[in-house]
């Protein structure tokens, strides 16, 4: 091994891409299959035709090994679950009348199947559909898909590597299936599920393949000994495996740690690591175990997460250490672009010299073949690459739009105080409940209400300039009288005004804060066909004029109960937006949160009794690695009671939190100080109401009995029964009826049945409590 050798011989290469295309075709043609205007030959066409466009355009940009298999019409774990045959046993009559329809029977449910649980990949603001394992499981090999994209990159002259998730990684993130005996650990199953693996790669081989990548980013977090071990097993099994092409494992989003000298010493022929953020420990720790001889590299120096351009001279300068530790480095991003939009070079809304800043996957493409370049022929190949990237670094750290003195003065004199009720729960909840009068089991909505075509075509028509602002507003106006009617009929206690003004819950506010930008095509997928655009934090953050009091007092104006403000929590604004990476996140939040603290003194200034602050992103940003979290819940849950401690004790402030694990943070929700708290219950059978209830959390909670995130429509039976089993945990006065999150992406008849049903429960299970 030659310092020389190996970085003559550096490669670029990506371990994903945006899977939707340019103007978000795969959506459209998934949903329009989902409602009979698509055939499945029609869609499997669009689909094959993003994946060579793609490919294509890697290839053209100098990418020398392109990923197959990381495209998926859903979820790549969900393809993982039918590549190896754990199917649900009621999903398989489904799945064997028509696999697609049973694919996505899996994902979404249909009226008379329920759909998988539905969580967060890590600490991304992607969503997987999470495997469900037993002791009866029985694995079988199903590879066509991942096989069939080989061969059409192959087949077009490519160099493509079959990217799948590893074994190990998708045995820690299955769950124990129904009726799996207490204490069932998935991962039990590992000598069970090897040999399809081995399969698999067996096919891979035939089918052309080279090299295989096996994503772990599961091992990135706190493993026991034990989990070590089953890593280790796995990898010498599959080492040891004749008929396979090279195995390349892959790990990303934090630092390995511990499980970094398993992979080093596994008979791998290559490890592709992530060296940003906090992961970048592993550079030393690779040389502590004394480097990769005789491994291939892959060298995660571009961040696959964030939009700022690379700082190049940085990167080249972590490669070239990294060149005395092994045969071969490549460059690669930090992780599968999936989690960046897919051009800046469309962001025609965008200052030019800021646009400067920005790199999406294509730029980020650039990127790292740029490095590898940089890297095989020397700094002087990308001289003038280098001296660009100098020059945009510097406008943007020197930019106005990075400071704000005032800003800065407002954040640096806050004090503990700031952050804390005037009275505890116990008072304030005594005050609350004078105040609004509500039954038990008080119902309500998580916030939004369904987009209907004409609220969007209205929004097209004021960005057309067909319509003007009077014209728009008048259309909105329609759209939340309806929603307020529509409650009061159905019997809610608490109403909302239904966000009809509102393109999305981050973007909504990010386009009236200074500090952000917005984009037009900055899409990313959060789970299925939906795309979010999150906002770019570039700059210090503060509130112009009020945002959301006007609509939240026209809705109150409608009714005599009460009506929600909502707003969306400083943690989640970061969260779900790009977030600017030249200052620590705790300051960033303490300036978003002191904006949110001016709306909600000037909601409660407008006679609004219950204000919600959503905080759906707390769980998802928990660092991976447990000794990193007491310092990051300390600053996010300060952030929250920053934007909500300044108003009087009979206001009633509620949070909302959706689609993660919540059993780790209990404490951290706790910590929040909210009055009540409404949290996805209804894929997990009401697991988060235990676990607060095993806390002894002393507040108010509404753990969802509607799963909106599929089109069945609970009976009020249904809903009735997991409103037993949260009284099981909460008691009836403190626990709240409502759906798993907000109805923004459902369609008005669902909508209406599933909420009628919702009230009918609650008062079918109101009676039981207290008969006449």
């Amino acid at each position: 091994m030659t310092t020389d050798s190996a970085a003559a011989s550096a490669r670029a290469t990506v371990y994903g891409y945006p899977r939707q295309g340019p103007d978000r075709e795969l959506k459209k043609a998934i949903e329009g299959y989902w409602k009979g205007h698509v055939t499945a030959d029609a869609l499997e066409a669009v689909a094959a035709e993003l994946r060579r466009t793609t490919w294509r355009e890697l290839a053209a940009a100098g990418v020398h090994e392109v990923p197959t298999g990381d495209f998926s019409f859903y979820d790549h774990v969900l393809d993982t679950t039918v590549m190896v045959g754990a199917i649900p046993a009621r999903h398989r009559e489904v799945v064997a009348a028509d696999p697609l329809d049973g694919y996505f029977a899996m994902a979404r449910g249909t009226q008379d199947v329920a759909p998988l649980e539905m969580t967060k990949w890590f600490d991304t603001n992607y969503h997987y559909l999470v495997p469900e394992l037993g002791p009866d499981t029985v694995f079988t090999t199903h590879p066509a898909q991942q096989v069939a994209a080989l061969r059409e990159a192959l087949a077009l002259g490519l160099t493509a590597r079959p990217v799948l998730v590893g074994p190990v990684t998708y045995l820690l993130l299955a769950k124990p299936a129904p009726g799996a005996p207490a204490g069932f650990d998935p991962l039990t199953l590992l000598d069970r599920l090897l040999p399809v693996y081995a399969e698999v790669l067996a096919d891979l081989r035939a089918a052309g393949a080279q090299w295989v990548q096996l994503d772990e980013p599961a091992l990135v977090q706190d493993r026991t000994r034990a989990e070590l071990n089953a890593a280790a097993r796995a990898y010498r099994d599959l080492g040891a495996l004749t008929q396979r092409p090279k195995l390349l494992v892959a790990s990303y989003f934090d630092r390995l740690g511990d499980a970094l000298p398993v992979l080093a010493k596994a008979p791998v022929e290559g490890l592709a690591l992530d060296f940003t953020g906090s992961a970048a420990a592993d550079l030393d720790a690779l040389a502590a175990v004394g480097g990769l001889p005789g491994k291939r590299l892959i060298a995660g120096v571009v961040d696959g997460r964030n939009i700022w351009t690379n700082d190049l001279e940085e990167s080249l300068a972590v490669l070239g250490t990294l060149l005395a530790l092994t045969d071969r480095v490549d460059v690669a991003a930090s992780c599968s672009l999936l989690h960046v939009p897919l051009d800046a070079a469309r962001e025609r809304g965008i200052e030019p010299q800021v646009r400067r800043w920005l790199a999406f996957a294509k730029q980020k493409t650039g990127e790292i073949v740029t490095l590898a370049r940089g890297l095989a022929q020397g700094t002087g190949a990308i001289a003038g690459e280098l001296a660009a990237n100098h020059a945009d670094l510097s406008s943007r750290a020197g930019s106005p739009i990075t400071h704000d003195p005032a800003v800065r003065a407002r954040t640096a004199a806050v004090i503990e105080a700031d952050a804390r009720r005037s009275q505890g729960y116990s008072e304030r909840a005594a005050a609350q409940r004078a105040h609004l009068g509500l039954p038990l089991l008080p119902t309500t909505t998580i916030g939004s209400f369904p987009q209907t075509g004409e609220l969007r075509a209205a929004r097209a028509d004021l960005r057309a300039g067909r319509i003007d602002t009077a014209g728009y507003e008048e259309r909105v106006k329609a759209e939340i009288s309806e929603v307020i009617s529509f409650q009061e009929k159905a019997g809610l206690d608490v109403l909302v005004h239904g966000e009809a003004e509102r393109n999305d819950m981050v973007q909504y506010f990010a386009e009236q804060l200074t500090g952000y930008l917005a984009t037009q095509h900055g899409w990313v997928q959060s789970y299925g066909t939906r795309y979010v655009r999150p906002p770019i934090l570039a700059g210090d953050v503060s509130r112009p004029e009020p945002m959301t009091v006007r609509w939240t007092s026209y809705a109150q104006s409608l009714t005599r109960k009460p009506v929600k403000g909502m707003l969306t929590g400083p943690v989640t604004m970061l969260a779900w937006s790009f977030v600017r990476d030249d200052q620590p996140l705790r300051d960033t939040a303490r300036q978003v949160a002191l904006a949110l603290r001016d709306e909600v003194d000037d909601l409660e200034g407008a006679g609004t009794s219950v204000i919600q602050v959503d905080e759906p992103a707390l769980r998802e940003t928990l660092p991976l690695r447990a000794a990193d979290r007491p310092a990051y819940l300390a600053w996010a849950t300060e952030a929250f009671r920053l934007s909500t401690s300044g108003v009087r004790p009979d206001t009633q402030i509620h949070t909302h939190m959706c689609y993660a694990e919540f059993g780790d943070i209990v404490q951290a929700i706790d910590d929040l100080d909210a009055d009540v708290i409404s949290l996805e219950a209804a894929r997990s059978h009401m697991q988060v109401a235990r676990e607060l209830a095993a806390h002894g959390y002393p507040r108010e909670a509404g753990p969802g009995v509607y799963d909106i995130h599929s089109p069945r429509v609970p009976s009020p039976q249904e809903a009735a029964e997991l409103l037993r089993t949260g009284l099981r945990a909460i008691p009836a006065e403190r626990l709240w009826v409502n759906p798993d999150c907000g109805l923004k992406t459902r369609g008005w008849p669902e909508t209406r049945s599933s909420l009628e049903n919702l009230v009918t429960a609650a008062r079918t299970v109101r009676e039981e409590l207290s008969p006449s």
